[in-house]
């Protein structure tokens, strides 16, 4: 960061406005012009500066881009976060600015208010088929215990470190372990579903969760990104699971850990006309030797019954002596839960 760009790009009032709304929470271009007033194009001008000047990133989502801030503490280097300071105490020593940051607030809420409603409304449209689904195995909770358990997630404490939620879904795996985690990316390739795990992870600190749009057989990390990686009910999904599991051993660090929630071999062949299952469940064999090849230790897999599907649970390390980066085949298939 240069002196002289920081202190260009702060001179303008909407800018700090900008700035100060990202300190809240990550937006789009779209939503901050809602929140300012003022046309798309001016703030993304807006944008272009405080961008340029390393004050903020963008951030690409389908068809929106999303800003974030780039500045506070561990975020930049010292100028940094000196430029975050000296925001946060400008709006505790200048009255004016702080009503007008206090008013955007306001509107930034009406903002997260549309993002609910918005999820809830996309969620009630397909609950049926969801409903269905949850009828064929155990209830979700008795899960989610088995797999905090599975990690080794038993109090407050990071625990997971950076973690990865691959097919976030409706981001409900990644609410429930960000607490666990020093970082959280929720990463799924429909947008529609990005926009449900939006509406849940915004209560969260602006900077411990990122959502990324993205394909689980081309993670857009690089590697030995995560501590922790995550596929809760994704798996059946793969085409090519090998290639999937491949890339994801690419982008643990060695001796970081995967977790495998997905469905026990079954017989179900009307899942994949209803619900696009491109695997119909894993056995333990077939499992175990898909985590061998793509370089992970398999631990002890977790059983829990339902009628008719069993749900397992699959953890493994990554073998820190294994390399061998595996060539990813190409595959069709979504990143979701």
């Amino acid at each position: 960061m240069r002196i002289e760009a920081t202190l260009r790009a702060l001179s303008d009032l909407t800018r700090l406005r900008i700035m100060r709304l990202l300190a809240h929470m990550e937006l789009a271009v779209g939503e901050l012009a809602q929140v300012l007033g003022q046309s798309q194009p001016r703030v993304s001008r807006h944008v272009r500066i405080l961008c340029d000047a390393g004050l903020a990133e963008r951030r690409k989502e389908g068809s929106w881009v999303f800003l974030r801030n780039a500045i506070g503490e561990g975020l930049a280097p010292p100028l940094g976060d000196a430029a975050a300071r000296l925001l946060a105490i400008a709006e505790d020593e200048d009255s004016t600015f702080a009503a007008r940051c206090a008013e955007d607030r306001r509107h930034l809420a009406a903002i997260r208010a549309e993002r609910s409603t918005k999820a809830d409304a996309w969620f009630s449209r397909h609950a049926e088929e969801w409903d269905t689904l949850r009828l064929l195995h155990c209830p979700d909770e008795p899960v989610e215990a088995a797999l905090a358990q599975a990690l080794g997630v038993s109090t407050d404490k990071i625990t997971l470190g950076n973690l990865l939620d691959v097919g976030t879904g409706t981001g409900r795996i990644a609410e429930l372990f960000a607490a666990h985690a020093s970082h959280v990316t929720a990463l799924d390739r429909s947008p529609e579903m990005l926009q449900v795990a939006r509406a849940r992870l915004q209560k969260f600190p602006a900077g411990l969760v990122d959502l990324v749009q993205g394909d689980f057989s081309a993670l857009p990390f690089a590697d030995g990104t995560f501590d922790t990686v995550l596929f809760h009910q994704v798996l059946h999904y793969a085409l090519d699971p090998g290639a999937v599991l491949a890339e994801a051993a690419r982008i643990t660090a060695p001796g970081g850990t995967l977790a495998l929630v997905d469905f026990a071999a079954h017989d179900r062949e009307e899942l994949r006309e209803r619900h696009a299952h491109a695997r119909l469940g894993f056995s333990d064999e077939q499992m175990l030797s898909l985590l061998s090849d793509a370089g992970f230790d398999s631990r002890p897999a977790i059983a829990l019954s339902g009628t008719p599907l069993t749900v397992k649970i699959w953890t493994a390390g990554r073998n820190a002596a294994n390399s061998t980066k595996p060539q990813i085949a190409a595959s069709r298939s979504g990143a979701r839960s």
